[in-house]
């Protein structure tokens, strides 16, 4: 099995599929919808939301930054984190683009 070659794709189909691997755990998936809830910055809440061990959650945190979706600030000793605006414009200008396509069409 060769390497994914992420190069021959543009950077947009590159983005989306990180974000959307990124997406790919119900742990994650509970983490954005927290997040969304609050409508906050928070700290040390997220690990009481979750049936998770604190570093399980860490790891998940670490995920969803790093793919863009979640922004974390540092204050004091621990990190805040909030829902990075950007990745879900990106995810719904894709999203919307492809619905419209799917229902114009007339195919099968």
């Amino acid at each position: 099995m060769g390497a994914t070659k992420t190069e021959h794709f543009t950077d947009k189909q590159n983005q989306i599929a990180i974000i959307a691997k990124a997406l790919g755990h119900p742990a994650r998936i509970a983490i954005i919808e927290y997040l969304l809830k609050v409508n906050e910055c928070i700290c040390g809440d997220i690990v009481n939301e979750l049936p998770l061990a604190q570093p399980t959650v860490s790891q998940h945190l670490k995920e969803l930054k790093n793919a863009g979706l979640i922004k974390g600030n540092i204050e004091g000793t621990s990190v805040c984190y909030c829902i990075d605006e950007k990745a879900f414009a990106l995810l719904n200008s894709y999203f919307s683009n492809i619905i419209t396509i799917v229902t114009q069409q007339k195919c099968c």
